[in-house]
């Protein structure tokens, strides 16, 4: 089996776009949440969001080929860009047979498919047009990214609510470690701040409502928490046969020693209280990997923010690494949740950490929950070498997945 290796990282987020400047905002501890400004928010319980203010389709995609597709599909194809060009790969240089492409989404183009039911009504069947029959489709995302880079080999997208990120980079990793692909660019995209998608949240009593403190309201682990941050974005990896990347002196970030896939199989809407799905997940991961709980130094944990998942999942990782686990933080106290892509944001800074040997903090925990006994890195960032680091991502309908990474 071939080796893994991470060479190159894409991310259009809300804190930052560019390997660098995503970098920089972690390590600081800046968050990307703000008001909602997207559309009128004003009948929400939560009116905050990690929104991308500085992204314009037009600096990347000429009119005829953006107006066919939607949000998710344009930032998909500016991470892969940034992702190509972090790992210094010329398309033209790649023979595209052998590159793949395995992108995640959880809502597709949901925020095209509002505004057509609306013109639907209003104006009947006639008036809907024919290409969002394609552009709203989960799937467009990785074929329009696919073809607009000429890659011709395997191409998927994987649709697991919020762990779509992450399977994405798992079967990214079995196309390369199989000999199946020599590169694939992999991770997940989603672009959901829509009235219907952020209202059935509200509905359901999963937002925060720290209206009036935006950049605190996302408080994973921490007592006062209510809720998670609705956010937007797409990051995208460069996943490389380590032997190809090391012959061309590729900037090998890190390597991805292997991944699990669980099902909860609780609930449709909460994990089991006990974390017992996330247990198995992380367990799963760490025999496919060929290492110990003893070997990791760092948990990028998938909690969101929520007071049933993350007791749950501070569980489960008391559960796998015993009394003392290793330090554990959150990013998403500073990105929000980004949905499907979620999982692959979090690989990415887990990869970051673990080149950079710097761990990210979680900002917000002013008063820690006594029942989430970790070492959440509050506030700021920490300096250590971990070897080993695991990253979390737990969807809804009880679909988990771990994915274990080495400093290289």
């Amino acid at each position: 089996m071939r080796r893994v290796a991470v060479t190159g990282i894409g991310p259009v987020t809300s804190v930052g776009t560019g390997r660098d400047e995503l970098w920089a905002s972690i390590v600081a501890g800046r968050s990307g949440i703000g008001p909602l400004t997207r559309f009128d928010a004003s009948a929400l319980s939560s009116r905050i969001a990690g929104q991308i203010d500085d992204f314009d389709v037009s600096d990347v995609l000429p009119p005829q080929k953006s107006r066919k597709t939607e949000r998710f599909t344009h930032l998909a194809f500016e991470a892969a860009r940034l992702a190509l060009a972090d790992a210094d790969l010329r398309v033209g240089e790649l023979e595209p047979r052998r590159v793949g492409v395995v992108i995640g989404s959880a809502y597709g183009g949901t925020s095209r498919l509002e505004t057509e039911i609306a013109v639907l009504l209003s104006r009947g069947v006639r008036a809907v047009p024919p290409e969002i029959n394609v552009s709203c489709a989960a799937s467009s995302a990785a074929a329009f990214v696919s073809m607009e880079f000429g890659l011709l080999g395997p191409v998927e997208c994987l649709a697991a609510a919020c762990a779509s990120g992450a399977h994405a980079i798992g079967r990214a990793t079995d196309l390369v470690m199989s000999g199946r692909a020599d590169v694939v660019l992999a991770g997940g995209t989603d672009a959901a701040l829509t009235p219907l998608s952020m209202g059935a949240f509200c509905s359901a009593r999963a937002l925060s409502r720290r209206n009036d403190a935006p950049t605190a309201a996302s408080r994973p682990f921490e007592r006062t928490r209510d809720g998670f941050v609705f956010s937007e974005g797409s990051v995208i990896l460069v996943l490389e046969d380590l032997a190809s990347a090391s012959a061309r002196g590729a900037p090998v970030l890190a390597e991805i020693l292997g991944y699990a896939h669980s099902l909860d199989g609780h609930s449709l809407i909460a994990p089991q209280p006990d974390g017992e799905g996330a247990v198995r997940s992380m367990e799963s991961a760490l025999v496919d990997a060929g290492v110990t709980p003893a070997d990791v130094g760092y948990v990028n944990a998938h909690a969101a923010s929520t007071p049933v998942g993350d007791l749950a999942e501070a569980r489960a990782i008391r559960t796998v690494f015993g009394r003392v686990p290793p330090p554990v933080s959150s990013t998403k106290s500073m990105t929000g949740h980004l949905l499907g892509a979620a999982g692959a944001l979090e690989a990415a800074i887990t990869a970051l950490a673990l080149h950079t040997e710097q761990l990210p903090p979680t900002i917000n925990v002013d008063e820690l929950d006594p029942q989430c006994e970790l070492d959440v890195i509050p506030h700021r960032a920490r300096a250590a070498t971990a070897d080993v680091a695991i990253s979390n991502s737990f969807g809804l309908g009880g679909l988990m997945s771990t994915l274990v990474l080495a400093r290289y």
